[in-house]
């Protein structure tokens, strides 16, 4: 299966997105079509061998759009969005040319008793060219939607601006007729239908705001050392290994590791850190951040977009591309929403015509009220542009989210559980302890037989106890055999196969091994501080016990005591035992601890408390924690911007800071609740609209809404949902 990005223009609607997402689900070729209107991209999922690129736009030109397979859309977007922008510009100016003497040869000249002489073929010759001319875009739409045997808002523009502009010819030509001409209606509601739809296409360039940004972080050159002499490049030539020089107030142009020289970095447009960070040798920099006052020569360890940037750039534009649950509802509403009130219309033209028995004036005054107010764009607005925005938001934090459905689903999450190592604690594990049984073993020899057991493991106590022998110098020679139990110990046998065990007290009873009752309770007690206790076992006896324990992060406890507050169940999951499970957890002040979990056993557990119903947001550090995190309803990473980190969580807090985490929990409720705002507007103004629009105040109040109005009333019902789903811009949520 590939999968290809395409620019798309044409669309007018959120009911011209669906047409063309509806035409692909009938392609067996494609696996998924996703469209958003909001930024005019598309992305799809193809078997190549069935059906290419040159075939995927051909079926959205059939449908009376535009599309091209597009790498770089970040750039094009920009260009596409400031081309519409101008084209709408000119339509509108276009437009008012003629609009503006047709209102003053209608409105004020008539209110004030002046009648122009042969005054409606005037306003025919004004209205013309704006029906026509500018109006060409809702008769095109119109006449693709028919095509597609579907009806969306240009084709109720097209109806109903048609029908009084008709009529009105009918009437001047046609003796007899009537009196009353509606070109001013016609013109005034284009002009206004293309005034919103300037506001709105200039509203939405500002909801995709965040990703330009992003784009615009990477500069187009760099300086490079190659075959001893220093030369500038553009950014694409840059290659794997190269070294590259940063001098003072530049933009880093990949990502790297620092090979000399010292300098602080502002990383706050990546990462949303605001401190600069301090580079000196075997430091990692991330391309697009801006270095301060010093220089440092970096060897480039990825390209192109294989970086940080880029990586970061394709997430948020996934995330933007996605669909949230709660926009099918929107979505289907709108696939019937055109031709409902098409509908409609027609009815309320019948039973104020053929059935009460007015004029057709006032009938026709109707079926163009109803036809123009309808606004289903606003409904297709209602969820992208605020999701959009929340997405972007969460970037600027350096809270990277995948998808709209983890975004929406997040403030739903009812309990978080939280992996211990590298999540609570920073992972950076240290020897506290190092304790002989008697004084026939020296600590030096005791670390060095541990270090010898744990010379071949992978896990972090192991690497702790190995790295501090090292630093002493010790021998630490290779053990004859090895056998790691996971989450227990080691098992290792040495000159002459003596065995050598490593491990908890557990791993020690499991191997038949007498402890001292006083060794015993020392190792309880080093537990009960937090420490993780390792026994070590060699040449048939107990010969002492090493302590590790590993720094709790700085904002843990405050992230959890921010959760609680918003009613969430916070839970610890760790393979400690109990005594130094419960230490770290009242220092954090988690009190609901799940513990001796094996590392594969992490998937199983958080899969228990979903099965009891319950809404499982699992927080990891990425590595270990894949399993478990794909397995949770909201998988959140810890990462620092790692691969693994991206991969393995819907959501990753880029920092590493768990206030990050309150936040994104915030930003979650902050989205949905605009969202809600938008559809609910969008929902109340069509509700109450139509049925205005229809005439069902007249009999009561003689009010009867001038089409005019509605068709203002239309054309900002979308902006007013563009606007406040930029509102978001402002958000912000400290702990």
């Amino acid at each position: 299966m590939k999968k290809t990005k395409f620019a798309v223009s044409g669309m007018h609607c959120a009911s011209c997105a669906r047409n063309i997402e509806t035409a692909f689900r009938n392609e067996e070729a494609v696996k998924s079509f996703n469209i958003n209107f909001t930024t005019e991209e598309a992305v799809a999922e193809y078997n190549e061998k069935e059906m290419s690129e040159e075939d995927i736009i051909r079926i959205i030109e059939d449908l009376g759009y535009w599309a091209v397979a597009e790498e770089a859309i970040i750039d094009r977007e920009k260009e596409q969005r400031e081309k519409e922008i101008r084209d709408l510009s000119d339509l509108f100016l276009e437009s008012l040319i003629f609009t503006i003497p047709l209102f003053i040869i209608t409105m004020p000249l008539e209110w004030l008793g002046i009648s122009l002489p042969y005054k409606n073929y005037f306003l025919f010759a004004l209205a013309t060219p704006v029906q026509f001319i500018t109006g060409f875009m809702f008769y095109r739409g119109a006449y693709y939607a028919l095509k597609a045997r579907t009806a969306t808002m240009d084709t109720l523009i097209a109806l109903g601006t048609s029908a009084a502009y008709f009529y009105s010819v009918a009437t001047i030509f046609t003796p007899g007729l009537g009196e009353m001409v509606y070109f001013e209606t016609s013109s005034l509601i284009i002009t206004f239908v293309i005034l919103g739809k300037l506001l709105e296409a200039m509203a939405r360039g500002r909801a995709s705001e965040a990703i330009k940004k992003l784009a615009q972080l990477q500069p187009k050159n760099a300086t490079v050392v190659r075959n001893g002499k220093e030369m500038e490049m553009p950014i694409e030539r840059v290659m794997e290994g190269d070294i590259i020089i940063v001098k003072p107030g530049q933009k880093i142009p990949v990502d790297g590791l620092v090979i000399s020289g010292d300098s602080h970095v502002d990383e706050s447009m990546v990462t949303g850190e605001s401190m600069p960070v301090r580079k000196q040798e075997g430091s990692q920099v991330i391309g697009g951040t801006i270095n301060g006052n010093g220089s440092f020569n970096f060897k480039a360890t990825k390209v192109g977009k294989d970086t940080l940037l880029s990586h970061i750039i394709s997430l948020v534009e996934d995330a933007q591309m996605s669909k949230a649950p709660i926009q099918r509802l929107a979505d289907q509403i709108s696939g019937y929403f055109s031709v409902t009130i098409l509908s409609i219309a027609i009815l309320a033209f019948i039973v104020w015509y053929f059935v009460i028995g007015e004029s057709i004036s006032f009938a026709l005054n109707v079926f163009v009220a109803v036809l123009i107010i309808a606004c289903p764009c606003a409904l297709g607005l209602a969820t992208p542009t605020a999701i959009m925005v929340g997405t972007g938001v969460g970037a600027k934090n350096g809270i990277l989210i995948k998808n709209a459905e983890a975004l929406e689903n997040m403030h739903k999450a009812t309990t978080v559980v939280f992996d211990k190592t590298g999540t609570l604690t920073k992972g950076n594990l240290k020897v506290i302890d190092i304790l002989p049984l008697d004084s026939s073993t020296s600590p030096d020899e005791l670390l060095r037989i541990a270090a010898i057991a744990e010379s071949k493991s992978e896990h972090p106590i192991g690497s702790c106890i190995v790295n501090l022998a090292k630093s002493r110098k010790l021998d630490i020679e290779e053990p004859e055999s090895f056998m790691a139990v996971p989450g227990r110990g080691i098992l290792a046998t040495y000159r002459k196969k003596k065995i050598i065990l490593a491990g908890s007290l557990d791993f020690m009873a499991q191997h038949k091994v007498q402890m001292d009752s006083n060794f015993d309770f020392s190792v309880k007690q080093l537990e009960d501080e937090g420490k993780k206790a390792t026994v070590v076992f060699y040449d048939n006896r107990p010969i002492g016990v090493i302590s590790v324990a590993d720094e709790i992060r700085e904002d843990a406890a405050d992230a959890v005591k921010e959760l609680k507050k918003m009613g969430k169940n916070v839970i610890m999951m760790t393979g400690d035992n109990h005594r130094v499970a419960s230490a770290v957890g009242e220092r954090i002040g988690i009190t609901n601890i799940i513990f001796s979990v094996l590392p594969e056993d992490k998937e199983k557990e958080v899969a228990r408390l979903r099965s009891q119903g319950i809404v499982v947001a699992m927080v990891g550090d990425g590595i270990n924690d894949a399993p478990a995190l794909a397995t949770a309803d909201i998988g959140i990473a810890m990462g620092s911007g790692t691969d693994v980190a991206m991969e393995a969580g819907e959501i990753v807090l880029v920092k590493n800071s768990l206030k990050d985490l309150v936040v994104a929990f915030d930003l979650s409720r902050y989205t949905i609740s605009k969202i809600r705002q938008n559809l609910f507007w969008a929902f109340f103004y069509n509700s109450i609209g139509i049925p205005v629009a229809a005439g069902i105040l007249y009999p009561f109040t003689g009010f009867l809404l001038n089409p005019i109005f509605a068709g203002l009333a239309m054309a900002f019902s979308s902006v007013s949902v563009v606007s406040n789903s930029l509102l978001m811009r402002r958000y912000k949520r400290k702990i």
